[in-house]
């Protein structure tokens, strides 16, 4: 009998692999090419409830991190209430007047993996977000100098 349940290409574990980029060997490939994605905000995200007023402070903080990070242009609906479920999660263990439990932090850092909210859980996915290049800078050094003349009056 046949399965009826299509194939999924899954996370992998072990160590988190380099961005493709980092790589050094390009000969051997390991499973399926990485998608890449826009870092940031997405363009489309549905009309989504707000955090809870009663959530702690970091949870909120963390649920309306994820509107504003490139991942979310791969959520559902169904991602979403994950995200609100992970949120009062973390909000009521913040809140408790109890020490957090092992148990807990572990089962909550699940769901936050599942959501691929860290870097390390989206290379594992093999989902890249382009980050933005870094804005040249001048050396401390010149700006010092060219801060002294401009008081000089130079």
């Amino acid at each position: 009998m046949a399965s009826l349940t299509p194939e999924v290409a899954m996370g992998t574990r072990g160590p988190i692999p380099e961005r493709s980029e980092a790589r050094r060997r390009r000969n051997k490939e390991e499973g399926p090419a990485a998608v890449r994605a826009p870092s940031g905000a997405p363009e489309d995200l549905p009309d989504l409830p707000e955090p809870d007023s009663l959530w702690h402070p970091i949870a909120r903080d963390w649920y309306l991190s994820l509107r504003e990070s490139g991942q979310a242009v791969f959520y559902q609906p169904s991602d979403w209430a994950v995200a609100r479920y992970a949120a009062e999660l973390m909000s009521r263990g913040l809140s408790s007047d109890r020490p957090p439990n092992g148990q807990f932090v572990s089962a909550l850092d699940s769901v936050m993996a599942r959501l691929l909210t860290t870097e390390g859980d989206r290379r594992r996915a093999r989902i890249e977000l382009e980050r933005k290049p870094a804005q040249q800078q001048a050396p401390a050094g010149v700006t010092a100098i060219a801060d002294y003349r401009a008081a000089l009056g130079g």
